[in-house]
């Protein structure tokens, strides 16, 4: 590794340390805000914890599953802080004739927290850093050996924002974030993330 990519390297990871640490003062401001504004509700409200996330699956030349719940709580009209749990998994089949020539895989499990701010009524705002260990691996059809994906942690960073459709005693959540840190590894390298879930009172 020459100097310039160490140079390259040193200064990515110093600039998603301060993205980071700028998100945390957010929320934690946001938190405070929040405490200010609520002087009425005073303790922890049950009906104040919603549960949701994610959830996708299909099956065919593309697997791909993703399971995604979260947690969060509403600390007034104008923010909620939450928590969650990723599994991600997907494997596409490589074709030349018959069969496959190879299958990669790919797979990621992690956990995330977020922040979410609603500046009008249905509209929201939000951030949502994780860490996900990843791994992944290509397995090849005439029995050679396979090659291996390092298994490490990579971190993201999701922001974006969506719209929340009342349904029930629940709602319907559709959202658009995009990784910011843009690790070559993130299972949200190279493309926006579009979410769409359902969020339960308790």
């Amino acid at each position: 590794m020459n100097s310039k990519t160490i140079t390259m390297f040193k200064r990515k990871f110093f600039l998603n340390q301060r993205v980071v640490l700028l998100l945390m003062s957010i929320l934690i401001s946001g938190f405070a805000f929040s405490q200010e504004q609520e002087q009425t509700s005073k303790g922890f409200d049950k009906s104040r914890l919603f549960f949701g996330g994610n959830f996708g699956l299909s099956f065919g030349t593309y697997t791909f599953i993703n399971v995604t719940p979260q947690v969060g709580y509403q600390l007034s009209n104008y923010f909620a802080v939450g928590t969650g749990i990723n599994f991600i998994y997907s494997s596409t089949k490589y074709y030349q004739g018959t069969p496959a020539e190879y299958k990669s895989e790919y797979g990621a499990v992690g956990l995330n927290i977020f922040g979410r701010f609603y500046p009008i009524q249905y509209i929201m705002l939000h951030a949502q850093p994780e860490l996900n260990y990843v791994w992944g691996k290509q397995t090849y059809s005439d029995g050679s050996a396979s090659s291996k994906l390092p298994s490490r942690f990579v971190p993201s960073l999701l922001l974006g924002g969506g719209v929340i459709i009342p349904a029930g005693r629940g709602a319907l959540v559709a959202s658009l974030l995009y990784d910011v840190i843009q690790d070559y590894e993130s299972p949200y390298y190279g493309f926006p993330v579009f979410g769409l879930g359902f969020n339960i009172g308790f």
